[in-house]
């Protein structure tokens, strides 16, 4: 807490600290003017931007060295091979010796020297002419000696040789690199030599992958192990595919038993790979495809093309079960479930593929509606192996989804199980009733396992197929009548109970009631069909569909809208059918055209009766006047009031009880579309014929009549739109049946009255331009209060 001090003490206190603040400011304005007499120091100019260099100095260093190598390796050819005849044996020897020994020779004090890089420039170079001495040796010293025999042995020389350089020499990384790819050789140029035909080759491409990897694994740290893999997984990927080639071409199971064999090495060297290195779980899925070829191509040769596919299915599906052994270490595991899951992927495939192919038969039905011509097996029928292979993987995938808990695994075996169960009656051959009953059964229990199966995955699959299968079997019951009915009449029944289902999903109960309606309207065409009825009266028994739907609306439910979709859908396909042209192409069923809109009108009319369906009232009005103006067509009937006035008076009545009912609304809006119905139409016909004094005064005179009286109740009343378009129409037929005695009147006149009336015009004009504005104001004023 501050207390406060006495007033004389306050002003000693702050006398003191002005004292203070005086001596300051005096220091600092001393310290200031001396600084501004000091002399101004000299600028520097911007030092320049250094230059970035483009390259690194170890980079520029590491391209001299190599071109310095290469340039090196040039000469050493081009001596070896150009200048090796002018020398005598022992010159060229002892040359070759002396060069090579130095070059080996030089990376040791290099390398003391700190020059690791050069050191390893002139290796290269002493490890290339190494090479030399070798072809050396065979071009002087061996020349009969067989090339492939020679070059498999002086290449396992070399590796060796190169390896113990490198383990003189730790330091230095290409002798290792060198010694490696040395070492891919010998045995492969040694089966060569030997004429061990494919399987050899194979066999000694596997030995070669196998010290790789063992190399690889027992490597110390200073070797790269990454090029030594590399190396392993290209010779063992070439030796498995001549196994595979093997397998494949083998005319019986004994001459697939060697392929098999080099194959389950193969898998067994894979397998073994990734158990030691988990980052190598490639090798062990080429592993187990290995050993799936292996035992396949052993059964392939007695068994049909197909059936084989499905040999093979069955060697890889133990496969799946490695990811739930725990001997197995994850990643191996995994690897090999996969092989498994690939080779059933692939049957699969191949199996959907030969199913698909039986669809054209299907669509070819079109051609030849109940004409009861499809085979009990067509051309394009599976085999047999065809439905059984899709069973198989799909209780593969079923299996398979559940081991690693993924939902995918249900959906997939849901399709490839509707496939294998749709395809699977025409694969035995069975006759084209029980087919269809087969497969509309198939279809069924898809819809039901849609609708009742809890998981989202596996519903949608189930109700895409069971869409599929309908539109498959619908086509191939239009082979016969009977069958058309029956199959039809079963899938929709099906289809309206789905719909009825209250515990589905909306959106699949939704699609079971658009396929319903579907349902309904194509069995009352083929009602018609059978009948022997014209195509234009097929119209009748198919606006049934939607009349029914209408009378059922309340009682859909949530599936109230897409079913009245589905039935506009059927109505406007029954006015197309009335509307089908019977014999000439001139001929137009008038009559059933007109009946089918009127009828279509009358169900739209049913429908809007309810509150909620108001909105239909306007489709109804304008099917019922479409079905009148046609039947007035098909009469000859030529006059324009014939088709406008019954579409005026409802009009001018509903636009009365609008107003009525709301007298706040625009005259526009309720009589507006009536009076432009009544009088604009028959305009274009008075204005097109000749005036009243030729003759034809009936229209002219009515239609003034009718203009007059429609202005005077719209000045009367005070609105809008009377006024405006009986105005309108007066004034344009008073202008046409005026205009004869105008024209005559300015013939009789002469020609110089025309400009002198027109001076006089303007000259009135202009004298009463702004009264005339004024009431023109006026009158927009006194239009606009108008309703």
């Amino acid at each position: 807490m501050n207390i406060p001090l006495p007033p004389v003490e306050e002003l000693a206190l702050i006398d003191r600290e002005l004292v203070q603040l005086d001596a300051r400011r005096l220091y600092l304005l001393g310290r200031r003017e001396w600084l501004l007499r000091l002399p101004a120091p000299p600028v520097r100019p911007p030092a320049a931007p250094a230059r970035r260099e483009e390259t690194s100095a170890p980079g520029a260093q590491n391209v001299l060295l190599a071109l310095g190598a290469v340039l090196l390796a040039v000469a050493a050819l081009a001596f070896t091979l150009l200048s090796w005849g002018s020398l005598g044996i022992t010159g060229r020897s002892a040359v070759l010796a002396v060069v090579t020994a130095a070059a080996l020779a030089a990376p040791v004090p290099l390398l003391r020297r700190g020059l690791r890089s050069t050191a390893e420039s002139v290796a290269a170079v002493g490890l290339l002419l190494t090479v030399l001495d070798a072809y050396a040796l065979y071009a002087v010293g061996l020349p009969g000696t067989d090339g492939a025999a020679y070059a498999a042995g002086a290449a396992a020389v070399l590796a060796a040789a190169w390896g113990g350089y490198g383990l003189a020499l730790p330091e230095l990384r290409i002798p290792w690199y060198a010694a490696v790819l040395a070492a891919q050789f010998p045995l492969p140029l040694a089966a060569s030599a030997a004429r061990a035909g494919q399987q050899g080759a194979g066999w000694a491409l596997l030995a070669t992958a196998a010290l790789d990897a063992a190399l690889a694994w027992r490597a110390r740290a200073a070797v790269v192990p990454a090029a030594v893999l590399g190396a392993a997984a290209v010779l063992g990927a070439g030796a498995l595919l001549i196994g595979a080639a093997g397998s494949w071409s083998a005319a019986s199971a004994s001459d697939a038993l060697a392929p098999a064999a080099l194959l389950l090495a193969g898998a067994a060297l894979g397998t073994a790979a990734a158990w030691r290195e988990p980052r190598a779980r490639g090798a062990a899925l080429a592993g187990g495809l290995s050993a799936v070829v292996a035992v396949g191509g052993v059964a392939r040769p007695g068994l049909d093309p197909a059936w084989a596919v499905v040999a093979h299915l069955l060697v890889a599906l133990p496969l799946l079960a490695a990811v739930r052994v725990e001997a197995l270490p994850a990643a191996v595991g995994r690897a090999l479930a996969r092989a498994g899951a690939l080779v059933a992927a692939l049957v699969a495939a191949a199996s959907l593929a030969a199913a698909v192919a039986a669809l054209p038969a299907r669509i070819g039905v079109l051609g030849e509606v109940w004409a009861a011509t499809t085979p009990a097996r067509g051309p394009y029928a599976p085999e047999a192996a065809v439905p059984v292979a899709l069973l198989i993987t799909a209780g593969a995938a079923w299996w398979a989804g559940r081991a690693v808990s993924r939902p995918e695994g249900a959906a997939v075996a849901v399709a490839l199980a509707w496939a294998g169960l749709c395809t699977a009656p025409g694969a035995l051959a069975l006759p084209v009733a029980a087919v269809l009953a087969a497969q509309v059964a198939v279809t069924v229990g898809a819809g039901a396992l849609a609708l009742r199966c809890p998981a989202r995955g596996a519903r949608c699959t189930a109700a895409w197929c069971a869409l599929a299968g309908a539109m498959s079997v619908s086509l191939g019951a239009l082979d016969g009548r009977a069958a058309t009915f029956a199959v039809w009449g079963l899938l929709g029944a099906g289809c309206a109970a789905g719909a009825a289902y209250g515990a589905a999903p909306r959106v699949l109960r939704s699609g079971a009631a658009v396929c319903a309606v579907g349902y309904a309207t194509a069995l009352a065409a083929a009602l018609a069909a059978a009948a022997q009825m014209a195509v234009a009266w097929w119209s009748l028994p198919v606006l049934v569909v939607p009349a029914a739907v209408a009378a059922l609306g309340p009682r859909l439910g949530a599936v109230r809208v897409p079913a009245e979709v589905a039935a506009g859908v059927a109505g406007v396909l029954a006015v197309a059918l009335s509307a089908a042209r019977t014999g000439t192409p001139a001929s137009v069923p008038v009559p059933t055209l007109a009946l089918a809109l009127a009828l279509a009108g009358i169900v739209c009319a049913g429908a809007a009766v309810r509150a909620d369906r108001r909105v239909l009232g306007r489709p109804a009005a304008a099917l019922l006047v479409a079905a009148a103006w046609v039947r007035l067509a098909g009469a000859g009937v030529s006059v324009p009031e014939a088709y406008t006035l019954p579409v005026a008076a409802p009009a001018l009545a509903v636009g009365f009880l609008r107003r009525r009912r709301d007298p706040s609304a625009s005259s526009w809006v309720a009589y507006g579309p009536g009076l432009a119905a009544a009088l604009l139409p028959s305009l274009p016909a008075v204005l097109g014929g000749s005036p009243a004094g030729t003759g034809q005064w009936l229209r002219p005179l009515l239609l003034g009549l009718a203009a007059l009286a429609v202005t005077l109740m719209g000045a009367r009343r005070r609105l809008q739109a009377p006024l405006v378009l009986g105005g309108v129409v007066l004034t344009a037929v008073a202008l046409h049946e005026l205009a004869p005695y105008v024209a005559q009147l300015a013939g009789a006149l002469p020609r110089w009255a025309a400009p002198a009336l027109a001076g006089l015009l303007l000259l009135a004009v202009g004298a009463s331009y702004e009264k005339r504005l004024r009431d023109a104001r006026r009158l927009r004023d006194a239009i606009a209060r108008l309703g």
